[in-house]
């Protein structure tokens, strides 16, 4: 499958991992931002926009982690699930949060909570639209982000291991409502 695809928050850290992958494959890709000097596609707030296009695929990666419990829910959760019921694409990948698939997971915070609830919907039936999810554990940070590593059983996974996860799950017709994890094997070690 190549097409247009649209990456939210598909500027920074993993967003521009995915966006930089799926060009490669020969995807038409756009970005989404918050910030006006971010060099993306489109400057959307997801808090109150939606993109207003249709596009192959979307990869819902855009995410805030600090901020209102409101608008956490809203960016995290909320957004997701409107561009997944708004039809805008038939293929929609969310990136979660490895931890919310941990046996016995009980979130924490509003970040947990909306990363749960966005696991619940990928897992839910959404007829014509094939949904799944890719759930990045910590992955190897750039230089300039100083945060610890910590330990995994397999390692910390690169940002390009989380794309080349989007990238099969746009690719591959026969899977929905799965969701890989791509975190060193960290969700099993909780």
């Amino acid at each position: 499958m190549n097409g247009k695809v649209l990456v939210t928050g598909g500027t920074v850290r993993l967003g521009l991992a995915i966006s930089s992958l799926l060009r490669e494959r020969g995807f038409e890709v756009f970005t989404t931002s918050h910030r006006p000097d971010s060099g993306a596609d489109f400057i959307l707030d997801f808090r109150h926009e939606l993109p207003s296009s249709s596009f192959d695929a979307i990869v819902n990666n855009a995410a805030l982690f600090r901020g209102s419990d409101k608008d956490l829910m809203r960016v995290n959760f909320l957004a997701p699930k409107r561009i997944i019921e708004a039809r805008l694409a038939p293929v929609v990948v969310n990136i979660i949060d490895s931890r919310v698939m941990s046996p016995g997971f009980t979130p924490r915070n509003a970040y947990e909570k909306s990363k749960a609830l966005l696991l619940a919907e990928t897992l839910a039936p959404h007829g014509a639209v094939r949904v799944n999810g890719v759930a990045p554990g910590p992955v190897i940070a750039p230089v300039a982000i100083r945060e610890k590593a910590g330990l995994l059983p397999f390692g910390r996974p690169a940002p390009e291991a989380v794309a080349r996860a989007v990238a099969f799950l746009i690719e591959e017709p026969s899977i929905s409502g799965s969701v890989l994890a791509v975190d060193g094997g960290n969700h099993l070690s909780r």
